[in-house]
């Protein structure tokens, strides 16, 4: 057993274990105890060192006790927890226990070879099951997360099911929050059902405050005619990692997969996705943008896996990378395996600076500098911006993006 999980095993060892946890802490607790937590000798995690938090000393959440304030409502309904822990008496949608969600329950993660996951599995004591029926057409639903002042050097470990039947559709808008200067560790699971022809846009806005650490993995099965939409926003936290793992599994399904990392002095943020069209006609699409200030670093890498059967696969993936300062730092790692014979897949990487020409034509224009180069960032994100198709979610993107901005040009 590798000793840098040892913590995370007493504490696994110390948990009250709820009815619906009890076979996946089971898998979690044997992963980690032959694998331990992932070093930089891991291929999938060479350019991101979870040392700090394997060294850390966090203790279990509070009794959520705390009433913080809330963000003004966006959607029809909302689920939030605090300090990882749901509160009903804060949440507009009854929720829904997880022993409910018996079927999903870690049948579509692997915590096996998913290091992050299987911790998840171990500790994961609290979270939310969404279970849209066959043909509704759910709305705009709200997954708030915050952390208080209070809570202190903690850890906590959400599982999160969300099961969408044949036809039905929902727009899911997450947000985490926390404050500066309070060391914390938020690993949320997702895992993801896509019922033929049914629809799932998923948008994420993580401002984890500047001490935290950040690791989330979703896991999504579409079926034929489905599409699963995710969009993340990673502006907060001093380490994020956010694994995607998405399987394409009947025909004329479609994922998109984008995002944005906006990466601060000292900080550090990591995308990295895997996603396997295992059905014949369907298509995929992944845009990542980074923008990297001070002395920071930010990693990318996307795996797209064609096998045999999938036939007329449609798959594009692209990473650009803004640097701000000669001190950030950007990898990138794309591949493509492909076994199918009639596709039509490509990807691509680029870094580079603001453009010299572009800032002076607009403070030639009579535009600040801080100003001008709001505006080339702003400009840099849009194509992946754009792609959430909810005005709503898209007008909280805007707003977190200004704001992160702002802090920056400071």
């Amino acid at each position: 057993m590798s000793n840098n999980a040892e913590a995370f095993l007493r504490r696994a060892e110390a948990l009250a274990t709820p009815a619906w946890a009890g076979a996946l802490r089971r898998q979690g607790l044997d992963a980690l105890a032959k694998s331990g937590l992932p070093t930089r000798r891991a291929e999938a995690y060479k350019y991101t060192d979870l040392s700090p938090i394997a060294r850390a000393e966090f203790g279990a959440a509070p009794a959520a006790l705390a009433r913080p304030a809330l963000p003004a409502p966006r959607g029809r309904a909302r689920l939030v927890f605090v300090d990882g822990l749901l509160r009903a008496d804060l949440s507009t949608l009854p929720p829904r226990p997880l022993s409910d969600a018996a079927a999903v329950l870690g049948t579509v993660e692997n915590s096996a070879v998913t290091p992050v996951a299987a911790l998840n599995a171990a500790l994961a004591e609290d979270g939310m099951f969404l279970d849209i029926p066959a043909g509704e057409q759910a709305g705009l639903i709200e997954l708030v997360s915050i952390v208080t002042e209070a809570a202190g050097p903690i850890a906590f470990h959400p599982r999160h099911v969300l099961r969408l039947g044949q036809g039905a559709s929902v727009t899911l808008l997450e947000t985490c929050q926390g404050p500066d200067g309070v060391a914390y560790l938020h690993n949320p699971v997702f895992e993801v059902v896509v019922g033929e022809g049914a629809t799932c846009a998923h948008t994420r806005i993580q401002q984890e405050g500047g001490s935290a650490y950040f690791l989330s993995s979703v896991h999504a099965r579409i079926a034929a005619g489905g599409t699963y939409d995710n969009f993340t926003l990673n502006a907060g936290a001093k380490l994020a990692r956010n694994e995607i793992h998405a399987a394409l599994e009947g025909p004329k399904a479609a994922c998109h997969m984008n995002g944005a990392q906006l990466v601060g002095d000292g900080r550090h943020a990591d995308s990295t996705t895997f996603l396997h069209h295992a059905a014949p006609d369907c298509a995929s699409r992944q845009t990542y943008k980074t923008v990297l200030a001070g002395r920071s670093r930010g990693v990318f890498q996307g795996k797209i896996l064609v096998s045999q059967a999938a036939q007329r696969t449609d798959g594009y993936q692209m990473n650009q990378a803004l640097l701000l300062s000669e001190d950030a730092e950007m990898d990138a790692k794309p591949q493509l395996e492909i076994y199918a014979d009639d596709v039509k897949c490509s990807h691509g990487a680029t870094v580079g600076a603001l453009d010299e020409a572009q800032l002076f034509y607009l403070r030639s224009r009579g535009i600040p500098e801080k100003e001008a180069r709001a505006m080339l960032v702003q400009a840099f994100l849009t194509e992946a911006v754009d792609g959430v198709a909810d005005e709503t979610c898209r007008a909280a993107l805007d707003e977190a993006v200004m704001g992160w901005w702002r802090e920056m040009a400071a």
